[in-house]
């Protein structure tokens, strides 16, 4: 036959049990807990009368605790110090604000997924709360405005209508190609400009890298059927290691990736971009986690990996 346990006492009594022990006396730990007199003395006597035995004796003007008291308080406390940390878990996972980020797939690879960490990063309530960025890796431009994102990285000449555009990274752009076809472009005494055209030259959306690096040379560019076009940057780099042309590095964007890829840079002419990334949001006055984001890609864009 099964035998059931008394129910345990409330959490409230446990808890004036330990006040009492810290407090050294009924009348004490009645302040500090806000309750009578009375009231102290009833939970104690509820959770010795569930035990079988006493917490307390009589001490002078207060009370201390028996030596079985002593041992009870003494798990009671640990069983609090459990319940804290899990409380404390708990309200770091709820603390995290969440921030909607909108970035083109290249960004997400290339410049954002190695610092993700660090941008989400922080303390619960101090003066570096941590964020939870939700991504959304696309090519089209979200509505901001709408609430489709809270923030979006866009990339080109900063104008775009009905929203917030703030600068957030320029470009500097030299050639780069795969070892084999830096190669043959090395058998010339030195390469120039008409060096590299006789090869593909590769880019994403269109070719406003290309035409401002050739036109730093004095040569305009134009469209060229065996140039090869890809929607996404990372391609672009990409397919220059597979040896399909020469593509334009663009820096700081890709540093992280060229300094671990096989391209090899086949000009030291190097041109400004007229290109750059941009913060997009809401003309809306920003939230502190939106502010608190770009604060942070800032900082992590003038911190080199």
């Amino acid at each position: 036959m099964e035998h059931s346990l008394p129910p345990r006492p409330p959490l409230a009594n446990l808890e004036t049990v330990c006040v009492v022990a810290r407090e050294g006396s009924f009348s004490a730990a009645a302040e500090a807990a806000g309750l009578t007199h009375g009231a102290i003395s009833r939970r104690v006597a509820a959770v010795e009368n569930w035990l079988g035995f006493a917490l307390f004796e009589r001490h002078g003007r207060g009370v201390r605790l028996t030596p079985d008291g002593q041992r009870f308080v003494g798990r009671i406390e640990q069983a609090f110090a459990i319940i804290d940390g899990a409380a404390v878990q708990w309200r770091t996972r709820r603390s995290a604000e969440l921030v909607k980020l909108s970035v083109v797939p290249s960004f997400a690879k290339l410049w954002l997924f190695e610092r993700l960490a660090a941008l989400e990063g922080g303390e619960p309530g101090g003066d570096h709360p941590p964020l939870r960025i939700q991504l959304q890796i696309e090519t089209r431009n979200v509505d901001v405005d709408a609430g489709e994102a809270d923030l979006a990285i866009r990339y080109g000449h900063g104008v775009w209508q009905g929203v917030e555009v703030e600068s957030f990274m320029e470009e500097a752009l030299y050639p780069v190609a795969s070892r084999e076809l830096a190669a043959k472009l090395s058998g010339t005494d030195a390469i120039s400009a008409t060096d590299l055209l006789a090869y593909p030259l590769l880019h994403d959306s269109d070719l406003s890298g290309w035409r401002a690096w050739f036109a730093t040379l004095g040569i305009e560019l134009k469209p060229r059927t065996q140039d090869r076009r890809f929607e996404d940057y990372s391609l672009v780099l990409a397919a220059a290691e597979a040896g399909l042309g020469i593509a334009l590095a663009r820096v700081p964007f890709a540093d992280a990736y060229l300094r671990h890829s096989g391209l090899v840079r086949v000009s030291e002419h190097t041109v400004k971009s007229p290109l750059r990334f941009y913060f997009v949001s809401t003309r809306k006055e920003k939230r502190p986690k939106t502010r608190l984001l770009i604060a942070r890609m800032l900082e992590a864009r003038d911190k080199p990996i």
